[in-house]
């Protein structure tokens, strides 16, 4: 697979720059505190969490919770660590 290369999109002030604020969403199951457990996962990888910023909100069958926040993220890396971190979680079935 052939690699992405941003450089024209940075250049042009396009994309995502770094450091940065980035919010997340993480959907999962309901009934698991995902309210307070995105926050905290986020910042147990180093992330600054804004977490004045944290909103969920139950499917209407009330399955299943999405969680969004935002947080600072230094590099692209720990942008996708936070993708991966969350995904990683028995009860977070999805990030966006």
């Amino acid at each position: 697979m052939k690699e992405i290369d941003f450089s024209q999109a940075q250049a042009e002030g396009k994309g995502f720059n770094f450091p940065g604020q980035f919010e997340i969403t993480a959907i999962g199951n309901a009934g698991v505190d995902l309210k307070a457990r995105v926050p905290a996962i986020l910042h147990g990888i180093g992330l600054e969490v804004l977490h004045e910023t944290v909103t969920s909100k139950l499917t209407p069958a009330g399955n299943y919770e999405s969680v969004t926040v935002s947080f600072i993220a230094p590099s692209r890396e720990k942008y996708m660590e936070a993708h991966d971190t969350l995904r990683a979680d028995a009860d977070i079935r999805f990030t966006l």
